[in-house]
């Protein structure tokens, strides 16, 4: 993946709302009310826009690495319903490795996340997500591995 501008894809408006609508339901309130907006998703693929409010920034004046890390991992959860047809089924985290490549300023409005499977399997599925500016430049960078739960 480059660490430079998004790359368009097909989506399935369908899906993008069955996944909304489960983390709607039954996602923690305290990534729910960071204001997380679906943009398009494909099976093993989703990317979504948050919007950078002083909620999120830190005395630093920028995006806070927890939320960032949140995000992350909120991103894995759309891919890993994604891969069940938009159903959150149960599953945990195993590993998540991130990477901070820039800051992301107070000012710098909506952020794009793009989350998807980098190898799908029956128990573990290995997956990336890159936050991106909204100048097209990445900001941070995760690999992750997630197991299904029987």
């Amino acid at each position: 993946m480059a660490s430079t501008a998004l790359d368009a894809f097909d989506s399935d408006p369908e899906l993008v709302t069955r996944i909304a609508d489960q983390f709607g339901e039954g996602g923690p309130p305290m990534m729910t009310e960071l204001g997380l907006s679906i943009t398009a998703a494909q099976p093993g693929r989703v990317r979504f826009d948050v919007p950078v409010t002083s909620h999120i920034v830190h005395g630093g004046g920028v995006m806070c690495g927890q939320s960032i890390m949140g995000c992350m991992d909120t991103g894995m959860v759309f891919v890993m319903a994604s891969l069940k047809d938009g159903l959150i089924t149960p599953f945990t985290t195993v590993q998540l490795q991130t990477s901070f490549e820039r800051a992301v300023p107070a000012d710098a409005g909506t952020v794009t996340f793009d989350a998807f499977a980098t190898k799908p399997g029956r128990s573990l599925v290995f997956g990336q997500i890159d936050l991106y500016l909204a100048d097209g430049r990445r900001a941070a960078s995760a690999t992750t591995t997630y197991m299904w739960i029987a």
